[in-house]
């Protein structure tokens, strides 16, 4: 059993001005099981062009959530600011709309955070590695987990570089300075700033002459 103060999300949604899905999830039983001819693919895509409908033309500040009903779910979003994108928070008629806009400002402060302050439609896809981690991180199963932004964004930095040292662990062969198979001109904000980490303290090492 849920205690009943305690929010349940029924979607997260990341979607670029048109309404397409960039990143999301869904929990629960929420469009989760097919229904006549139609797959839960279909379902969803058919929601969310719905959602669309509602919020197209619209854009909310960071720090002030907008709230539509669509299918009869509330849902809550910010951002939508020229290409920038959406922050898509979904939950039940029954859920105060003022926790899930809180909810949504805590994760689209993080995604400003982890995307260097800029949150428009190319720089999500070319980190959606870490988008998906602010979900999971974010949320897990519909249940919030943490709501602080910089708290979120910390933590997906950590888990983004634990995943990267297992990796090239893997990987022994590869160009001096750069993730493995990546070239200089194809790396993600995260992977630059991990460059330039690692330049950092190889310089540091040899200055000292260790």
């Amino acid at each position: 059993m849920i205690p009943p103060l305690l929010p349940k999300i029924d979607a997260i949604l990341v979607l670029d001005h048109e309404g397409n899905r960039l990143a999301g999830k869904y929990y629960g039983e929420f469009l989760s099981k097919p229904s006549g001819d139609q797959t839960v693919e279909a379902l969803r895509l058919q929601f969310e062009q719905a959602l669309q409908q509602k919020i197209a033309g619209i854009s909310a500040r960071p720090d002030a959530a907008e709230v539509v009903t669509v299918q009869g779910r509330t849902a809550v979003f910010t951002g939508g600011n020229g290409p920038d994108v959406k922050v898509v928070h979904v939950g039940s008629p029954s859920e105060s709309e003022l926790v899930l806009a809180y909810l949504c400002e805590g994760m689209h402060s993080a995604l400003a955070q982890l995307m260097g302050g800029s949150t428009d439609r190319s720089m999500v896809l070319d980190n959606l590695e870490l988008v998906f981690l602010l979900i999971d991180e974010h949320c897990d199963g519909g249940l919030i987990l943490e709501v602080d932004g910089r708290k979120l964004a910390s933590a997906v930095l950590l888990r983004d570089e634990d995943a990267s040292a297992s990796d090239d662990m893997g990987h022994m062969s590869h160009q001096p300075g750069l993730p493995p198979g990546v070239a200089p001109g194809d790396m993600t904000l995260t992977q630059a700033f991990r460059q330039a980490r690692d330049q950092f303290f190889v310089g540091m090492t040899s200055r000292d002459g260790m």
